[in-house]
């Protein structure tokens, strides 16, 4: 018996220990991105608060949650009546304070004052006559030759002559004079103070009609028709969601990459939309350490929501001739690292510990430890001890460089 025993262990120690089934794929230089991943919020591209300025009733809406409007659409009125009054005061003190300065420069211009000097001239010219034909008289009176009453007479026409002389003095002394001026300059002030004021009513005139600022959606109108609207305090909320803007937080490792026109795709839970890199921060937020980026993309069917939770992936770099495995090629070593199992022509597996890169769509870039068109197990190899005989399946083996006989 320990005769037939010890043949049959000398039996079982020349048989080969059996190879264990694996698929390989090559290590070759292919291009691989770099895609950087972020959680954020989704928010339209512009939004904008309606807010009256004035605090007034509402008279009418003119749009409903939901309605798409205009850039300057009108969207509500206020009650104005008040305000209407105000104006046509306005315009009445504005028309009486511009006929007071016409009535003022009326006898300003140029043709007055040259008429009013001519006056003085015509006058002074009849007072100094009467005075000639009063000395003449006077003298033929002492003389006998005439009467007394055509004395008198003369001494009347002089002192018609000489009051003429004054009232046109007087009045050219009022139209060239200072005072003449000063006038004209407070009728001016007051057709510019009565326009301010029709200008300021008009103002609040047209504060009671609310237009819209952007093109949009009506996302919100907390305020019902006859409540009152409140002078700050939003009336409506308009939203342009023709694009969306994810705001994500990535690292700042990663945003020293990125700037604006970078490629990305914005995914949420209604689908996704391919779009570019709008924004990178300057600055690092302090409680995250992160730098926030924005994402912006179309949304012309209106598909995404804002508000929503969404993930944004940005192609942050293409690697070319970069030396790649399957994703599936790569192990977990017991310290850590990473490690992969290379198949050299004998059908021999090798652990080969690696320096992992950029990883994306099932491939990973490798930037050290194994040469391009290494044969790395993809499938099979958890287990598998160094050493260890392999056998390739049909998924590789043309690729190991070699199979087993």
């Amino acid at each position: 018996m320990l005769v037939l025993l010890a043949a049959c262990a000398k039996k079982a120690a020349e048989e080969p220990e059996p190879a264990v089934p694996v698929q390989v794929a090559k290590a070759q230089r292919a291009s691989i991105d770099r895609v950087i991943s972020a959680s954020g919020i989704l928010y339209p591209r512009d939004q904008a608060s309606v807010m009256p300025k004035i605090s007034a009733p509402v008279k009418k809406f003119l749009v409903n949650r939901g309605d798409r409007v205009g850039a300057g659409q009108l969207l509500a009125v206020l009650e104005n009546r008040d305000l209407e009054a105000a104006v046509t005061d306005a315009k009445g003190q504005f028309a009486q304070a511009e006929a007071n300065l016409r009535t003022v420069t009326a006898a300003s211009i140029p043709e007055d004052l040259a008429k009013s000097q001519n006056d003085v001239t015509a006058a002074k010219e009849a007072m100094d006559a009467a005075q000639k034909v009063l000395e003449s008289r006077q003298q033929l009176y002492r003389d006998g030759a005439i009467a007394r009453k055509l004395v008198d007479d003369a001494a009347v026409a002089l002192a018609q002559a000489k009051a003429q002389f004054q009232t046109a003095a007087e009045h050219l002394k009022t139209l060239a004079g200072p005072g003449r001026q000063e006038q004209v300059k407070a009728a001016q002030a007051q057709v510019e103070s009565a326009r301010g004021r029709l200008e300021n009513a008009q103002a609040q005139l047209g504060y009671a009609e609310i237009h819209s600022p952007i093109a949009g959606i009506v996302a919100d109108r907390p305020v019902f028709a006859g409540e009152m609207a409140s002078a700050g305090a939003p009336l409506l909320t308009v939203m342009d969601v023709s694009s969306v803007v994810a705001r994500v937080n990535v690292a700042a490792t990663d945003a020293a990459l990125l700037h604006a026109g970078v490629p990305a795709t914005i995914h949420a839970a209604d689908g996704e939309a391919q779009g570019k890199v709008t924004v990178v921060s300057p600055a690092t937020d302090a409680q995250t350490t992160t730098i926030e980026v924005w994402v912006e993309a179309p949304n012309p069917h209106g598909a995404m929501k804002p508000g929503a939770a969404v993930t944004a992936s940005i192609l942050a770099q293409t690697i070319a001739n970069a030396l790649v495995v399957p994703a599936e090629a790569i192990l977990s070593a017991q310290d850590g690292s990473n490690e992969v199992l290379v198949v050299t022509a004998d059908s021999v597996a090798h652990e080969r510990k690696v320096t992992v890169g950029v990883k994306n769509e099932g491939k990973v870039q490798i930037l050290g430890g194994i040469a391009d068109g290494d044969a790395v197990v993809t499938v099979g190899g958890v287990g598998v001890q160094d050493g260890a005989r392999v056998k390739v399946g049909s998924g590789g083996g043309e690729q190991a460089g070699g199979s087993e006989k």
